[in-house]
């Protein structure tokens, strides 16, 4: 399966753009994971639009919102672990810029999430959903992650 992270703006900080590389790498030993920046430029929507449409039917569109449903890590690990044996090709997950997503996007949503009730900027909702995911992969094989 893959894990796909479309997201809308550039890390500037270097040690927080390397600790979700460091997530991401994490992830890697689990399944095959692709990052997708996108610049916050007018055409955004339209870019979100087609990163949609290459995902592909047998794939599970994932869109953060702070209005989303929330999940434990458990409840995450429990999402990923049946797209892993249902066919799924990939899960894609969503993360807007400073304005958030487009409408568009969170209603072709499979799952709107939220990671908190508070308004996260985008580059630390990249990191703690890049935690998450790895830490949901840990839950699904018993590893000492999740303690």
């Amino acid at each position: 399966m893959l894990i796909r992270f479309v997201v809308v703006g550039k890390i500037k900080s270097r040690g927080l753009a390397d600790t979700v590389a460091d997530y991401v790498k994490r992830i890697s030993r689990y399944a095959r994971v692709e990052e997708v920046v996108l610049k916050d430029t007018r055409d955004v929507e339209a870019r979100l639009v087609r990163e949609i449409d290459r995902a592909g039917e047998r794939a599970r569109v994932v869109a953060l919102e702070v209005d989303g449903s929330t999940l434990t890590s458990a409840r995450l690990a429990e999402y990923i672990g049946a797209r892993e044996g249902d066919g799924t090709q990939a899960v894609v997950f969503f993360i807007g810029g400073s304005y958030g997503l487009p409408a568009s996007i969170a209603k072709r949503a499979h799952l709107v999430l939220s990671l908190s009730s508070m308004t996260l900027p985008h580059r630390l909702a990249r990191l703690f959903l890049a935690e998450q995911v790895y830490r949901a992969f840990t839950i699904l094989r018993n590893e000492p992650y999740n303690h």
